[in-house]
């Protein structure tokens, strides 16, 4: 679910100084170093004294806004004893890590009048900074996100850098290599990672089957200017371009992006990078074939931007089975030899292990037979990768036995709704009869990512196991008979927002809220902002045309009808006209007219009280032996206290954010719904310690 977020200002006890890649005592890198394994060697803390833990000090941007659903995600960095992270508005601050007291803060709202005014347009989602610094120590760089603005702030000041691509910004939908009339929604939510004088970027885009493609770039660090590019979904010549049926999707479609960081082997210079799903998540017929390089983890030079390999973990993706996280670069004990991996967490509970310069899994990987029947027009994979070893982190099945039975009452309910969705089988493609993705569509793992102690090489990840309903519908067809301003804002609602809020507009109960009503909340004018600029995790829609946004605000706030002329039928629209700017366009033929099936809503499958419907743990804390593959224990993660006063065992709750460990033996972890920071010890699972928090962590 959406929550807002506190940053873990106890990330300070970990951290103390700027530190060099293999060196685990700091913390200046987004999941504490550019191996990406959220690990410290400090051992102050540890299982005898960690139950003295006390707030030492708080600070606060006073930005939250909590009515309409705020957060902070960022897992801030500390170089040189200072703190550095952003707020949910998005401002980046600096402050004393010791003490909590102010350097500087920067606020992108004053600095950025190309965005409207409305204060809700920064509410967005950043993850985490990245720092770099001249070989004499004299230019300190912090660059960060904002929405599709990548800033470069002078790190002793908090001013932007003139000389940094547009005045101290570059803008990420610019240098595709793509001609315009792609969705225009990108966004740097994790933050890039720096090789010598590079920063290789992500994006985070659109679902929708219009988004723009998720190459991977490296800019100069002190220009600005793009050094090298890869294309995700491959050009003509290039590798893996025969992997697409049509062949001019490298012309069509996008997606296949890293939204969830990667991860530097700095010494050998090999960059990794996961992928997420072509965008259209659940509908392949336009997009046949395998579809490389999506929900892949890619190696590349990080000085060139080079193919060295890949591994695809889903082909042809239908269930937005993006890689969550970062990958974890580790050094296993194989044969009496050392051997440097790498390994990458998944939302469906598994780890995917590759040799680090060869790309050869660690253990065996075994492409398994999987259903295909599919839509009309869809082609379905007939096969996919599952890994013999480790041993999955979260559950794979969901049958009748698992449904929930906190009570008589809860599980007929539960039970009712469950033979309502017919098919129960792993990767069974999308169908009008429904089937089950469990774990969920937010995973499994997410994006906090994993931890590895280097020590022993164990991995813990949090795990959520809520299972989700995927049921497809047909598009709608705009209703021609209609000639309303509401009536084209329904046909308008179709098309963008029906596969996230629903046919009956009530979203999930979670992170995407309810339309109903919406008009009691939000006048014409923020309707129009919040749709054109977007907010949190929902995306802005700025390719709709202004007289299309009319026409849905008229039909999301039930607004007075009035005549607008014939409705335009799906599939006949004009194409726009070269060069034209999407907010003076009239409606026009999109890609998106030739998708027939969409999802009808994100649904968890919760009982009438909000409780995962099926039976416990609901979220989980893992630990895994990297060397062996073993699972070595599961426990719950998080509490509802109600339940425990009845007498039902600790459930584990639904949970966003990663875990530490410590050389102290410890694990924390703040992610869970109870809003609570947890030390645990790491060769048990045992709490030994928490403590309560204004918000999630």
């Amino acid at each position: 679910m959406m929550r807002k977020f506190i940053l873990p200002l106890l990330l300070y006890l970990f951290a103390s100084c700027h530190s060099s890649h293999d060196d685990y005592s700091g913390w200046s890198n987004y999941a504490g170093s550019k191996a990406g394994n959220r690990y410290s060697s400090n051992d102050q803390i540890n299982l005898q004294n960690v139950g003295q833990l006390k707030v030492a000090w708080t600070y606060s941007t006073h930005d939250k806004d909590s009515a309409n659903r705020s957060q902070n995600q960022c897992n801030p960095i500390i170089v040189d004893g200072i703190l550095y992270g952003t707020s949910p508005r998005l401002k980046l601050f600096a402050i004393n890590a010791a003490t909590g007291k102010q350097k500087w803060i920067f606020d992108p709202a004053l600095a950025d009048t190309s965005v409207n005014t409305d204060p809700m347009a920064f509410y967005k989602v950043s993850r985490g900074v990245t720092f770099w610094q001249d070989e004499a120590g004299k230019d300190k760089r912090i660059f960060y996100g904002v929405g599709g603005k990548t800033y470069a702030i002078n790190a002793l000041t908090g001013k932007p850098i003139a000389t940094f691509g547009k005045g101290g910004y570059i803008d990420l939908s610019e240098d595709l290599d793509r001609e315009p009339g792609f969705n225009p929604f990108v966004a740097s939510t994790t933050p890039g990672i720096i090789y010598k004088d590079l920063l290789i970027m992500g994006m985070r885009l659109a679902e929708s089957a219009d988004a723009a493609p998720g190459h991977i770039r490296a800019f100069d660090v002190r220009s600005g200017k793009r050094r090298w590019i890869f294309h995700t979904i491959p050009h003509p010549g290039e590798k893996g371009y025969e992997t697409w049926d049509d062949k001019e999707s490298w012309k069509k479609f996008g997606g296949a992006n890293n939204w969830a960081g990667m991860s530097l082997d700095e010494e050998r210079g090999i960059v990794y990078v996961p992928t997420g799903s072509v965008g259209g998540d659940f509908y392949g017929g336009t997009r046949k074939g395998q579809n490389l390089f999506s929900n892949s983890l890619i190696a590349l030079d990080a000085a060139t931007g080079k193919y060295i390999w890949h591994y695809q973990v889903v082909h042809h993706d239908l269930w937005d089975r993006d890689l969550p996280a970062n990958p974890n670069l580790v050094t296993l004990e194989k044969n009496g030899k050392k051997v440097d991996a790498v390994a990458q967490i998944t939302k469906h509970g598994y780890i995917f292990m590759f040799d680090r310069v060869t790309g050869e899994p660690i253990f065996k990987i075994e492409e398994r037979a999987v259903p295909t029947q599919a839509l009309p027009g869809e082609k379905a994979w007939p096969t996919q990768p599952i890994p013999t070893l480790p041993e999955p982190f979260a559950r794979q099945k969901f049958a009748p036995e698992d449904v929930s039975d906190l009570s008589p009452e809860t599980h007929r309910e539960m039970m009712a709704k469950y033979l309502q969705v017919k098919h129960r089988e792993k990767f069974f493609p999308p169908s009008k009869e429904g089937g089950w993705i469990f774990p969920g569509f937010d995973g499994g793992g997410e994006w906090g990512g994993a931890a590895v102690d280097q020590q022993t090489q164990i991995l813990y990840v949090n795990s959520t196991e809520l299972p989700w309903s995927q049921v497809m519908i047909d598009v709608p067809e705009a209703d021609l008979k209609d000639k309303s301003l509401k009536g084209r804002g329904r046909g308008i609602y179709n098309k963008y927002c029906l596969s996230c809020h629903g046919p009956d507009l009530k979203g999930n109960g979670g992170n995407i809220s309810s339309l109903v009503d919406i008009g009691k909340k939000y006048n014409e004018l923020q309707a129009r902002n919040i749709i054109k600029n977007g907010r949190n995790t929902m995306p802005p829609f700025r390719q709709i045309p202004d007289g299309e946004i009319d026409a849905l605000v008229a039909y999301l706030l039930q607004l007075p009808d009035k005549e607008t002329g014939t409705p335009v039928a799906r599939g006949s629209l004009p194409k726009e006209p070269a060069g034209a700017k999407a907010d003076n366009l009239p409606s026009r033929k999109s890609i998106l007219d030739d998708i027939p099936y969409t999802m009808a809503g994100y649904t968890r499958f919760t009982d009438k009280d909000g409780y995962p419907g099926i039976k416990p743990p609901w979220g989980t804390l893992n630990a895994v032996d990297l060397n062996s593959g073993k699972l070595l224990w599961k426990v719950p993660l998080g509490e509802y206290d109600e339940l425990t006063k009845k007498g039902i065992p600790v459930t584990g709750t639904e949970n966003y954010g990663g875990p530490l460990v410590t050389k102290g033996g410890l694990v924390f972890i703040a992610a869970t719904a109870d809003e609570k920071i947890r030390a645990i010890d790491s060769n048990s699972g045992a709490v030994l310690w928490e403590h309560k928090l204004p918000a999630g962590g």
